[in-house]
């Protein structure tokens, strides 16, 4: 028989647990990432790799037809790819599907990354035998990135996070993107009120510049939008701003290598974006650091079940 004293006693057991802080409620990791997304990510990953290693092995094929300036960017490009994006897109899917919060919370920087990429590739490079497998990665990327997304599970991100304040990776995104955002228009405007053609699209012999078309429309907003929601405590801001960060991390690395590119190939190095620019890398990765210890991010013991 039970006492009268025993319901008592778990009615306050139980109002006590629904009480209790949320910093002292047990720590979950997110749902591993689902298969779809894992194969979509790797089969990127295989395809952006094959196609670096042709345009690195055949540049004066596939890029001959280019100017000197977007040739040794697309270059340095494929450098990147080949030696860190390619192995870096095929780990983080491969920890993600084991259930590691630290590379659900990258991937997303690495994909935009290469959709950011493989969009100008697409776009501005003239059309030749690596063609099918650039949409392909673009494609395959993007549909990779919305997935991995969309699967996130923002209350549990948000636990892990504690609902802490982060004001310095918040304010940083925001004001980086700001200043490249500022730093695009101090070009376009100008060029728009004389009714020249846009300086550095000319320096690729396209129409317009890509990445002044990809930032100002999609990349700067949506940085600025995650430090914004960073700044709030709001899931979507601790979903998404370590991948804001990834992806402004790797976007320094063609810039950093296409100098040495040039002065290799016996043209004109441009030395003096390295300093501002490592300098930015540097100041990124530590932010990213800072963010991801922050998560409390750790595996758990037990296996985490995964979804398809």
């Amino acid at each position: 028989m039970t006492t009268s004293s025993e319901p008592a006693a778990v009615s306050s057991s139980a109002n006590l647990t629904a009480s209790a802080p949320p910093a002292l409620l047990p720590l979950t990791t997110v749902a591993a990432l689902p298969r779809l997304w894992w194969w979509l990510t790797s089969a990127a990953a295989v395809l952006a790799a094959s196609a670096s290693a042709a345009g690195l092995t055949a540049a004066d094929r596939v890029y001959g037809r280019e100017t000197l300036v977007l040739s040794d960017e697309a270059t340095a490009q494929d450098i990147v790819t080949l030696l860190l994006l390619a192995p870096l897109l095929a780990l983080l899917a491969v920890w993600a599907r084991r259930g590691s919060l630290r590379a659900f919370l990258c991937l997303p920087g690495a994909l935009a990354f290469a959709v950011y990429n493989y969009a100008i590739y697409a776009l501005s490079v003239h059309f030749g035998p690596l063609f099918l497998i650039w949409v392909a990665v673009l494609g395959l990327s993007t549909f990779a990135l919305v997935g991995t997304l969309a699967t996130a599970n923002l209350s549990t991100i948000k636990q892990r996070f504690a609902g802490r304040a982060l004001p310095v990776p918040a304010w940083f995104l925001i004001v980086v993107a700001m200043f490249f955002a500022l730093l695009w228009l101090s070009e376009i405007v100008p060029d728009v009120l004389t009714g020249g053609p846009s300086r550095s699209a000319s320096k690729w012999d396209v129409p317009t510049n890509p990445v002044h078309v990809l930032d100002l429309a999609i990349f700067l907003p949506g940085v600025i939008t995650s430090g914004i929601l960073l700044r709030r405590k709001h899931p979507l801001g601790y979903a998404t701003a370590a991948g804001q960060l990834v992806w402004l991390a790797l976007t320094c690395l063609p810039i950093l290598i296409t100098p040495f590119v040039a002065n290799a190939r016996g043209h004109t190095p441009g030395w003096a974006v390295d300093v501002p620019i490592g300098a930015l890398l540097v100041a990124t990765l530590t932010v990213l650091a800072l963010l991801l210890n922050a998560a409390g991010c750790r595996r758990t013991t037990s296996r985490v079940p995964r979804t398809t």
